[in-house]
């Protein structure tokens, strides 16, 4: 019961950000490394991966789909990550700060928690395997 409504959030979760990344990409441009190729092509492929991977997460029809699903958006947050610790590195370096230690620290640890719940919710990790 926790694991299918903690899928259900996640799938909300990635869902909006994948529509975010699409319709307002302003934001996740500024904090793109800058050694990132092409940055407006991989920002838009970067939602459509985050609402393939929601919907994947909550289609109740495959299994194996699921699994992709939560493989797909635990690599995705684990590629994403540079991007937040440079935007973190470019707040620090901001005359104001940023947005300061109160959002990058939490950001910083829920990344690693976002790649393990995919990975749970997605029935990869933690739980017994099912026959097959």
């Amino acid at each position: 019961m926790i694991k299918a409504a903690l899928r259900i959030l996640l799938a909300l979760f990635y869902a909006y950000a994948g529509y975010a990344h699409l319709v307002r990409p302003e934001p996740f441009l500024t904090i793109t490394p800058g050694w990132v190729p092409a940055p407006e092509a991989v920002i838009w492929w970067t939602g459509i991966a985050e609402i393939l991977g929601a919907v994947g997460l909550i289609q109740p029809f495959s299994r194996r789909l699921r699994q992709a699903a939560g493989i797909g958006l635990a690599l995705y947050a684990l590629c994403v990550w540079p991007a937040n610790i440079n935007h973190m590195m470019l707040d620090f370096a901001s005359p104001d700060g940023g947005l300061g230690l109160a959002y990058h620290i939490p950001r910083m640890i829920a990344q690693p928690v976002l790649i393990w719940l995919a990975l749970w919710v997605g029935e990869i990790v933690g739980g017994k395997p099912k026959p097959a």
